[in-house]
Order: structure tokens, then sequence, then C-alpha cells
């Protein structure tokens, strides 16, 4: 008898469908500037990135699920699952072809100093 495997699929908006105005929104956030500034260290693609779990937060559950949503949502990570864990990682590739050295400046921005 054959047996499947449900597949669950998160949305996210295609390359050409990222907005600027979007990306801004999700990056102006400290608690989503210190999730990108983590993701930046786990790769992207295939067999890389972070769970949820691996980015410490300091806020409850709910809320960093929100920040990842936002962070999703708006085309700066990408959300998967992988068995029951839901991994992370930035879309750095889409990033740089829509809004050239927008990520690396934030990313730079977040690093340094106040």
């Amino acid at each position: 008898m054959p047996t499947t495997t449900a597949v669950r699929e998160l949305p996210h908006p295609a390359r050409a469908e990222i907005r600027l105005d979007a990306v801004l929104h999700a990056l102006a956030d400290p608690m989503r500037l210190r999730i990108i500034t983590a993701l930046n260290g786990y790769g992207e693609g295939e067999g890389q990135g972070a769970t949820c779990s691996q980015v410490e937060l300091p806020v409850a559950t709910s809320t960093s699920t929100h920040h990842f949503r936002v962070l999703r949502e708006a085309g700066v990570i990408n959300q998967c699952y992988r068995g029951t864990a839901k991994i992370n990682c930035l879309r750095r590739a889409d990033l740089d072809a829509r809004f050239p050295g927008l990520l690396d400046a934030v990313l730079r921005a977040a690093a340094s100093p106040v």
C-alpha cells in the first residue's frame, strides 16, 4: 500500500515580487536585525540554515515566530521544513539581485557600535 508524505510549504515572494519597502520595514526592527545577523553565518541553500531555536532572542516564542514570519513574507529569509524543524536562511542571492549592496550595508551597520 503506497504512503504519501504531506509536504508543508510556506509562502515566499518570488524574487521579482520582493519590494524594497517591505524589506526595509522588516529590517527596521532590532530583533529582526539580530535574526539576519545570526543567519548570515549559516549560509544559503540546500543543507544550510538554522532552526528558529538556534537564533537566540530575548522574546517569547510567539514573538520570535512573528519576527521570522515578517522576514519570510518580505523576502528576506527562506523558511522550509526539514522533518519537524523549520530551517531558516537568508535569501542573499535574491536580495543582492534586487537591491545590490543593501544586505551587506545593513549587516555592516548592525555590527557597528552605536
